[in-house]
């Protein structure tokens, strides 16, 4: 099996299929690297894919310390992918968790991305659910600390978001839970310590996401209702960034429209490469009602 080296000494598993530009995936915290199928199948016509497994994911190394899981290290560790394969630059692609790391990729090595997709981010980061978000990520880990994994994927597995998923297609909301009960309990835990609760809050990177010039592609569902204020603020705050939200849609966008989003994720990409991705007309913009924080 390929691993990568951090440089704090984690292994990290990773497949890569295809010739091209390189394009990286970035999973979900209730996911791996298999749940980028649809889009490794699609794109490895034409782009040399590579899915990863975050620390705490095996086949990837599980780190015991808690306090090796953080919002830096998951973002370092995208570097740490590209350059252990001798990759200078890349798409980037994340969901959810993966769209966390792959923001705050692009905020700290801009040089470092032909592009990046936030694609299902910024849960628990609406300021009326930020610490409610951090109490709640708590009470997971404890709880899988306590229970186990099996218990905790039977409720947090079936959620709001995810309903669209099941209702959608059966057997895909069924290989996401057969994948999810595999994940190692002491990697869930400790990615919900040292990641989920301590990560910030879009609305706490609002200067620095105004000052970013990497090309950015917004996606998220539109019954994610948790999350859709924060991805405006991520468009309205980002000059290159464009927002796609997908109708009666929930978290996993990926999977619940694969030809959807593909198809959006093809034509960002072929924008970008071809120099047609560029900074927001300024004669487009006007000021918003929710203010440069997007808060009334």
């Amino acid at each position: 099996m390929a691993h990568i080296k951090t440089s704090d000494g984690v292994q990290l598993y990773y497949e890569e299929t295809g010739t091209g530009y390189p394009l990286i995936f970035l999973h979900e915290f209730g996911g791996h690297y298999m749940s980028w199928e649809p889009q490794v199948r699609y794109f490895s016509r034409l782009y040399r894919c590579i899915a990863f497994n975050a620390r705490g994911y095996p086949p990837s190394d599980v780190p015991e310390d808690f306090n090796r899981y953080s919002q830096e290290r998951a973002r370092d560790d995208i570097r740490a992918v590209l350059d252990g394969l001798r990759i200078e630059r890349a798409h980037v692609v994340g969901l959810s968790m993966g769209a966390f790391a792959t923001l705050h990729f692009g905020l700290a090595y801009p040089q470092r991305a032909l592009s990046i997709t936030v694609a299902g981010g910024a849960y628990g980061s609406h300021p009326a659910h930020y610490q409610q978000f951090q109490q709640d990520s708590r009470a997971n880990a404890e709880r899988i600390q306590r229970e186990g994994m099996a218990k905790f994927v039977a409720s947090y597995g079936i959620g709001p978001q995810r309903v669209q998923l099941q209702n959608k297609d059966p057997h895909a909301f069924a290989e996401y839970l057969a994948q999810f009960h595999e994940h190692s309990g002491l990697g869930a835990a400790n990615t919900l310590l040292g990641v989920q609760c301590r990560r910030p809050s879009f609305y706490d990177l609002v200067e620095p996401m105004k000052k970013m010039t990497v090309a950015t592609l917004v996606m998220i569902g539109d019954e994610e209702e948790p999350c859709l204020e924060a991805n405006l603020l991520i468009k309205r705050c980002i000059p290159t960034a464009g927002l796609a939200v997908l109708p009666r849609s929930g978290h996993a966008i990926n999977l619940e429209e694969p030809a959807h989003f593909n198809r959006l994720l093809e034509d960002f990409f072929h924008q970008v490469e071809t120099g047609k991705w560029t900074r927001r007309d300024p004669r487009s913009t006007i000021p918003s009602i929710y203010g440069p924080a997007g808060r009334p």
